[in-house]
């Protein structure tokens, strides 16, 4: 018996001597006696861009700006609320919240109103292409070289769902976000998420359609995908591992399984003594 006990103990101190981390591997800037700091370099991977169409419910920030304080006035009747808005947020999300309340929304139809011009259709253009139409319908209220227009998207608008850290409805201020990025803003994903098959819904101008990446692949930085679209869903399915148990990591699955055995062992020491 005692023998058996024994063997048990030795399993648990190879358990936790497997388990401890040097400090080697966790500091920062140490004095490591090499040529070169860099580990490895692959080899570059060009980025696969492709050109975003406006489509239905896009949030649209449009800028026009005149020589005359009147018409200043008149196109851009939300300037000084945006700019309060901008000064209350002080992050991601109240910015596109501003930019909600201030912006200009494509209906279902894909059309905006502006003051004074009227409605607009914007759907399927770029944001360069919206530009242009728009420039053509102030050029007939200024003259030309006399006014300035902008526009842009309202951020990139994106939704977080399943096994991240902090999921949820994000909005980031940028007009390129990369899917790392995205997840950087949800926190990062949890220990049990499936990363090699993340889900990504992506919104088309004739529907909706589900892709399945693979985040271990470095391939995906040269990908359609690596860089995600506003209204864009990404789904992280959990590992099968969570069908197991309610602990979320090794170490907790570790600590239970050390516990456990230690609670055996010390009562079969009892066991072992009162005989």
């Amino acid at each position: 018996m005692n023998k058996y006990i024994g063997r048990v103990y030795v399993v648990l101190l190879v358990f936790a001597f497997s388990s401890c981390i040097s400090n080697k591997k966790l500091i920062y800037m140490q004095d490591v006696e090499e040529d070169s700091p860099v580990v490895s370099t692959g080899e570059l991977i060009a980025y696969q861009t492709a050109e975003y169409f406006l489509q239905p419910f896009d949030i649209v920030d449009i800028t026009i700006t005149t020589r005359d304080e009147e018409l200043n006035a008149l196109f851009s009747p939300f300037t000084n609320n945006n700019q309060n808005m901008g000064m209350m947020g002080g992050g991601g999300q109240a910015g596109g919240d501003a930019f909600f309340m201030n912006g200009y929304t494509l209906d279902d139809k894909g059309f905006v109103e502006l003051p004074l011009i009227g409605e607009i259709e914007l759907i399927g253009l770029t944001t360069e292409q919206a530009q242009t139409v728009i420039e053509k319908e102030v050029s007939k209220y200024v003259k030309e070289g006399e006014f300035f227009i902008r526009v842009r998207l309202g951020g990139i608008r994106f939704s977080a769902l399943g096994e991240f850290n902090s999921p949820g409805k994000i909005t980031i201020l940028q007009n390129r976000v990369t899917i790392f990025e995205a997840i950087a803003a949800a926190r990062d994903l949890s220990i049990l998420a499936k990363r090699d098959e993340i889900v990504l819904v992506r919104q088309y101008p004739t529907g909706s359609q589900i892709h399945r990446i693979n985040l271990n692949d470095k391939a995906l930085l040269g990908s359609e995908f690596y860089f995600i679209r506003p209204n864009d869903l990404i789904y992280a399915e959990p590992l099968k591992v969570r069908e197991i148990g309610n602990t979320t990591n090794f170490i907790q699955s570790l600590t239970l399984l050390t516990t456990t055995i230690t609670a055996i062992a010390l009562i079969l020491t009892l066991i072992s003594n009162s005989n």
